[in-house]
């Protein structure tokens, strides 16, 4: 059994919600840099040159890379020989993110109430997905989620009878339905089966995923391929403003679901899909 602090986690959760608002992650800022290359709209290659500026100034200034630093969102990975001492693990990271959105300047973005809207002037409560796995290491992804991307996400109970062309039809649709509303070029995490929700944490998780990554099955990888070069076929392009650049990924996570059943959820994360994570 190993001991971790739970001041440890306060410090390490206030520390990735800066890093993960101000720091591209480089996967995603290659991926821009590439897109740029092979852009057919000028003023889309003009799009995708000013977002690559953004995240410099942003790294250069310590200063958000967007204006809307996102609801936070936390994954954690935590081994089951792994004891946490000195204080609850949800309150410490709840504690992480005020100290981290206090003091690096962060927008508070959370309202108390879906209906009745006060902001909590914390951006607390953030929302935490636990995950129990061997050893005695704690992991900890900071992901923040701006809500223009997140409005554009969907999830839908597709019948099995559906199949692999009905997944890709309503993946395709989300992202058309969305247009510019997310901040294109998006990266798009899609979960495929479980329950509805499963479908839609694994859409989530699937934004963690860097790109040009692929699901280990190559049936599903060629899925993500196929599926990037149809989206990017829909001509929104960079802002909207046309162009082949409509997406930098496509990430699809899957796993089992009942006979009756075939549910999908695509989430959408804009150019800027935010994640930090740390080992304790």
């Amino acid at each position: 059994m190993r001991d971790i602090d739970a001041g440890a986690i306060e410090e390490t959760v206030a520390r990735l919600c800066v890093e993960a608002n101000i720091r591209l992650n480089t996967d995603i800022k290659e991926a821009l840099s590439a897109a740029r290359l092979t852009e057919t709209s000028e003023n889309g290659r003009t799009v995708l040159g000013m977002l690559l500026e953004n995240a410099s100034i942003a790294v250069n200034e310590h200063m958000p890379i967007c204006q809307d630093t996102g609801m936070a969102v936390v994954f954690l990975e935590i081994g089951q020989d792994v004891r946490i001492t000195g204080g609850f693990i949800g309150e410490a990271i709840y504690a992480g993110v005020r100290d981290g959105y206090k003091n690096g300047y962060l927008r508070n973005s959370v309202v108390s109430d879906p209906i009745n809207r006060v902001n909590t002037n914390d951006n607390t409560p953030a929302i935490i997905h636990y995950e129990i796995v061997r050893g005695d290491r704690l992991k900890i992804i900071v992901a923040p989620k701006g809500f223009g991307s997140e409005n554009m996400s969907a999830v839908k109970m597709l019948k099995p009878s559906d199949g692999i062309e009905g997944v890709k039809r309503f993946i395709a649709e989300t992202v058309k339905l969305a247009g510019a509303n997310p901040c294109p070029p998006v990266i798009i995490g899609a979960g495929i089966g479980g329950t509805m929700d499963k479908a839609a944490y694994l859409s989530k998780k699937a934004l963690l995923r860097p790109i040009g990554s692929h699901h280990k099955d190559a049936f599903w990888a060629g899925v993500e391929d196929e599926l990037l070069a149809s989206v990017n076929d829909l001509g929104i392009g960079p802002a909207g403003l046309k162009g082949n650049t409509t997406a930098l990924g496509v990430m699809i996570e899957t796993f089992p679901t009942h006979i009756a059943g075939l549910p999908a959820a695509v989430n959408i994360g804009c150019h800027v899909t935010r994640r930090a994570e740390a080992v304790l």
